[in-house]
Formats: C-alpha cells, structure tokens, sequence
C-alpha cells in the first residue's frame, strides 16, 4: 500500500483514536502529536508556540485579525512580514510533506488534506459522530466536566473550522473535500476502523 490517510474529526468522534488504530492495522506510521514535536524540533520554535497557535481559532474574524490578516484576506506574502501563526504553520505544513514523503502513513488534523492536496495517493477522511456520545466522550476519556462537556465540544470544533477556514481558505467538514465521511458512533470505534481500512486497501485493486 502507497498511500498517505489524512483523517479530520468533530471533536469527541473518537478521531485520533480511530487513526491510530488504523495505523495499527495497516502497519504504517501514526502522526498526531508527533508533526507538532517533529517542527518545533526542525523549526526552532517551541512546541508551546505551536499548541498555542492552534488554541487561538475560536472567533474566525478575531482569529484572522490575530494572524495579520484583514476581513478581505488580503496579507503580506513574504515569509519575514508573515505572522508567528503563519510560519508556525508553514513549518507544520513542511513536516507534513515530509512525512508524506518518507511513505505510507497516518496523519490526525492540522489541515492535512488541504497540504497535502496535490498529490495523487492521499485519501481524506472525515470523522463525525452525534453530539451526545461526542459529549460522553469528552467526559469520559477527555475529562471534561459534565456540565461544560457540551460547550466544549461545541468550542472545539467552532476552533477547529476557524484554524482550517483561514489556512485553507475552505469550509472544515465539506464533504467534497474527503474522499470517505463516516460516523463513529454508528457501529463502534473498532467497526470504523474495519471500514475504513476496507475502503483504504480497496483503492489498492
């Protein structure tokens, strides 16, 4: 198999585990956390530099004020007139390619697809769930309280379409963006991982 699987996700579907599952199934590489290390360490910035660039996408209008960046996207577009955020994510979206470079691989959120865009052997995929498992997840394995798991999910996903509308300049969750959009909560993390790693090695024949 020669093929890079970039996987987004609602907050709570169970994403991240989903794609390192996969990961163990296809015997590939798993990469989440490890882009985030991977630059900091490659770019000289710190890892806090990175975590706290994607924290900001909360407010899109605030968010591209914070990034430099005025209400008709208009920015500078030499690297040393670029906003921290910016190279930051340059640096992110570099270690991105590279991995895809080395091989088959895995690879959790940061815009991923949209980077990775041009190249022939990536397949997209979407993670959705309903909302009230998404909540029982949030408490359950992110330790959110009860009574503010529902805003914080909701948060994270309004962040999450933030960050990918700006550095995209698309809408997070379209469906003519992913090559395959499945709900988690539908037959179980384990069943989604079976599907999707039918649908992968399909591509294949």
């Amino acid at each position: 198999m020669n093929k890079i699987i970039t996987i987004s996700r609602q907050f709570g579907s169970g994403g991240r585990e989903i794609g390192r599952k996969l990961a163990e199934a296809l015997g590939i590489p798993f990469y989440d956390n490890e882009i985030i290390s991977r630059a900091a360490k490659e770019s000289g910035f710190s890892e806090a530099a990175f975590e706290k660039a994607e924290s900001k996408a909360t407010n899109s209008l605030l968010y591209s004020i914070a990034m430099g960046m005025n209400v008709y996207g208009t920015q500078d577009v030499g690297y040393t007139q670029l906003s921290l955020d910016d190279r930051i994510y340059l640096a992110q979206s570099d270690v991105i390619r590279k991995v895809a470079d080395e091989g088959p691989c895995v690879i959790v959120g940061r815009c991923a697809d949209y980077v990775l865009k041009d190249r022939k052997n990536v397949i997209n995929i979407f993670i959705w769930a309903s909302l009230p498992f998404r909540v029982q997840r949030a408490i359950d394995i992110e330790n959110v309280s009860p009574e503010k798991a529902e805003d914080s999910v909701l948060r994270m996903d309004k962040r999450r379409a933030n960050y990918y509308s700006y550095h995209a300049n698309d809408k997070w969750g379209k469906v003519y963006n992913y090559n395959l959009s499945i709900q988690s909560d539908f037959a179980g993390i384990d069943k989604t991982v079976e599907v999707i790693k039918l649908f992968v090695e399909h591509q294949d024949d």
